[in-house]
């Protein structure tokens, strides 16, 4: 079933390309590079497990989890999809 004003393959395309872009922006939310041995926000030290499990790491786990928990949720409304589709 076409929405709004395009066809089918309108629609499969936007939600393919909101898909696209939550991927894109967890893998560049992802740390990267050599690890550090101590928290960039607190200083105490990071455990040697959390710096051979996650590469990149550059917060301890308390400091992660508060990031987290602080971080804007992301918004389930589709903001590519139509005129029409917006105003249902």
């Amino acid at each position: 079933m076409a929405g709004g004003w395009t066809n089918d393959d309108g629609v499969n395309q936007q939600i393919q390309d909101s898909v696209n872009d939550e991927i894109a922006r967890i893998r560049n939310s992802l740390p990267s590079g050599e690890s550090l041995e101590f928290c960039e926000e607190c200083g105490i030290e990071i455990s040697e497990a959390r710096r051979l499990a996650l590469v990149g790491v550059r917060l301890c786990v308390v400091c992660q989890q508060e990031r987290d928990e602080s971080m804007e949720k992301v918004s389930l409304y589709n903001r590519k999809g139509s005129k029409d589709s917006q105003l249902r």
